[in-house]
């Protein structure tokens, strides 16, 4: 069936040095022969090649452009696709769309170029949801992982192990429908070791969401400690700018304050909070409950104590709060009279250990004031998320809810499959819940997920991509 030739802006909607209106479909060659003013046909020019001239709507001219001629099936979409480069001012881009639209494209739909390249298998969903997520990457790591994932790296992992779950439902579908050549006697407990091999892998994937998100979407951080100890001023350092008040008056920080910043390749949420102290001010009493859930829910808690004040009761509390947490404790205001030292510290959390579970927070001795051990900060933070170094070579990271769930549900399959094994069930009891496994792990890469879905999927993604 023919398709309809779309066309959009590819670039942002914003004046800049250059604009590109993108058109893909069986008359892309046509229209931009239509509008086309140069020494040469596009359609007529060999792919891959660019070439100077005007778009021009009837005898007016529109615009100074360069034309990228893509024949198909080299190109992203799968498809004929002219770029065109024009001056990149908000009207005259516009301007450029118009004109290519009133001779015979029609305004692509959010995401459409990248579903064309899906539905035309020049790329799996995996690679396809990796666009929009080198799009909206906002850190180094961010960007490795969606870029490993474009190259194909979740979709070759997800291939390999359907793979070897359709071999052996291969197998038992052949042995059922001609047990006089195939048996499959004692087969059970060589399946048994091949769906516990393939389990341990969809479980690693699993695991490695936890990280994969925090790629995606950064470290969600809380800073908490009395008031007065330092936090916003730690907040300013770290962000680069006076983005928090900073006072010698305890408590002015009473409403959450959240900022974006970059670390060592990874990107920190970082919200400072009402300094944690008992008090009989309202407001500042609802900032310190806030603080306490914000606490609660967060990747990574630092938690900045005045070196220069005596350890108390709010101290008490807050090591109490983050005792479970992954948590880095910053000594604060060491270029002053210490009376809360390190030793002390590492004493406090040693009387709440065991010895089944030894609690162990890093403990910085820090001078904000001087800026004095944040690089420190920044490559402990570092090493206690990624062990100091990430890889995408080998490593596969699920950066993906959805990508999740599926992996989630295959597994549950093969588990049934182990318990039908345990019990002796019959061999087509594996069957069923094998190919059960091999449709949830099909619906990451796109093999079979429905019309609906893959409608919404792409609905999410910008104009123009």
């Amino acid at each position: 069936m023919k398709k309809d030739t779309i066309a959009a802006i590819s670039t942002g909607m914003t004046n800049s040095g250059i604009g590109i209106v993108r058109i893909s479909g069986e008359e892309a060659f046509d229209i931009i022969d239509k509008i086309y003013k140069g020494k040469k046909q596009p359609s007529t020019v060999e792919s891959h090649t660019i070439h100077y001239g005007f778009i021009v709507d009837e005898e007016h001219t529109v615009d100074e452009v360069l034309v990228s001629v893509l024949h198909a099936p080299r190109t992203f979409t799968g498809e004929n696709t002219v770029e065109i480069n024009c001056h990149g001012g908000t009207y005259v881009v516009k301007k450029v769309l118009e004109t290519v639209i009133k001779y015979g494209a029609r305004p692509a739909e959010p995401g459409e170029f990248t579903k064309r390249a899906f539905l035309n298998g020049k790329m799996d969903l995996s690679q396809a949801e990796a666009v929009i997520d080198v799009i909206q990457a906002q850190s180094e790591y961010a960007l490795q992982s969606s870029v490993s994932q474009l190259q194909g790296s979740v979709k070759h992992k997800i291939q390999a192990i359907r793979e070897k779950i359709l071999y052996h439902t291969a197998f038992i579908e052949t042995a059922l429908d001609d047990p006089e050549h195939i048996s499959v006697d004692g087969y059970g407990d060589t399946l048994y070791q091949a769906v516990e091999e393939v389990l341990e892998e969809i479980k690693l994937l699993i695991r490695s969401s936890d990280d994969g998100r925090i790629l995606k979407e950064g470290i969600q951080t809380v800073i908490v400690g009395k008031p007065n100890a330092g936090k916003s001023s730690l907040l300013n350092v770290l962000s680069g700018h006076d983005r928090a008040i900073v006072t010698d008056i305890a408590g002015t920080t009473r409403d959450i304050l959240e900022e974006q910043i970059q670390l060592q390749g990874l990107s920190l949420n970082i919200i400072d909070t009402a300094g944690i102290r008992e008090t009989e001010d309202i407001i500042e009493r609802m900032g310190v409950e806030r603080a306490k859930e914000y606490a609660n829910r967060a990747d990574l808690v630092i938690w900045v104590i005045d070196a220069s004040c005596p350890f108390d009761e709010s101290d008490e509390e807050i090591l109490e709060l983050i005792s479970d947490k992954k948590s880095v404790i910053l000594l604060n205001k060491i270029d002053l009279n210490v009376m809360t030292s390190k030793e002390y510290l590492l004493c406090k959390l040693n009387s709440l250990s065991d010895n089944s579970n030894e609690l162990e927070i890093p403990i910085i001795e820090i001078s904000v004031k001087e800026e004095r051990g944040i690089s420190e900060l920044e490559e402990v933070i570092q090493h206690m998320f990624f062990e100091g170094e990430i890889s995408f070579n080998d490593e596969v990271y699920i950066t993906n809810i959805r990508q999740k769930a599926a992996l989630q549900a295959a597994e549950e399959s093969l588990v049934r499959v182990m318990e039908s094994i345990e019990n002796q069930m019959p061999e087509d009891f594996y069957s069923i819940d094998l190919m059960d496994a091999y449709e949830s792990l099909g619906n990451i890469t796109g093999e079979t997920i429905g019309e609906d879905l893959v409608n919404e999927i792409f609905s999410k993604f910008c104009m123009g991509k």
